[in-house]
Parts: structure tokens; sequence; C-alpha cells
């Protein structure tokens, strides 16, 4: 076998060796989920900080949250991250690029949009009472 070519593929494509391709696709599930817990971190702050009256930390943790949801949106409700995986593995489930559990990166956005939606009310909620 020459190197980088894989002579099973039916198109003949140049692949990397399997070696190379376990290392990558860690350090991508190792990044990824450490950027997870940095906004899943974020959002579960956003509401105590409100409860401590930090209001201009909270804004700066919204702010930090919603460039993540800009990035998100700008490709196509996906991190860029999972389609850098995408190159490493042939897996296509909702875990195969982070090291979360299968319900929960299935249901991520979900959970963790809700949990933002409400610690923001909860924050808006803290300050307007803050201004009597």
């Amino acid at each position: 076998m020459a190197r980088g070519f894989d002579k099973s593929s039916k198109l003949g494509s140049l692949v990397k060796a399997q070696p190379e391709r376990i290392p990558a696709l860690e350090a991508i599930k190792l990044f990824h989920t450490a950027i997870w817990l940095f906004f899943a971190g974020c959002i579960v702050a956003i509401p105590f900080a409100g409860a401590r009256r930090k209001f201009r930390f909270a804004v700066v943790l919204t702010g930090l949250v919603l460039i993540e949801c800009a990035v998100l949106a700008m490709n196509r409700r996906r991190c860029p991250l999972t389609d850098l995986a995408g190159r490493y593995t042939e897996d296509r489930t909702d875990n195969c690029d982070i090291y979360l559990p299968l319900w929960l990166a299935r249901h991520n956005k979900t959970i963790f949009g809700t949990l933002f939606a409400v610690g923001e009310l909860f924050v808006v909620a803290r300050w307007l009472i803050s201004l009597r």
C-alpha cells in the first residue's frame, strides 16, 4: 500500500492512515469538550451572577454565550468542530465529536438553550427589582 493511499476505497481517494486519525480525533474531542464545559459553565453562572447582583458579569457571560450562538447560527446550527471531527471518523452519532453521553449530546441545545433563557429572565427580573 502506498503512503496515505487506501486501495480498498471505491474512489481510490487519499486518506490518513489510521494511527494518524485517532490522535487527531481525540484532540478534537478533548478541545470540543473543553469549549462545551466553558460555555455550559457560563450558562450555569448567569443566574448566580444575577442572584449576587453582579449584573456586569452576567452581561459579559451573556455576550460570550451569544457569540457562541452566532457561530452556531452561521454554521447551520452545528459546531464547526463537528465538521472537523467528521474528517477523522465515519461515526455520525451525536457524540462522535465530543466526550458527552449520547443523550446529552443529542439534547444539548434544547437543555442549555432553556437554561440560558430562564437564566436571562431571572437576571432581568433581579435587575428590575434592584432598580427600585
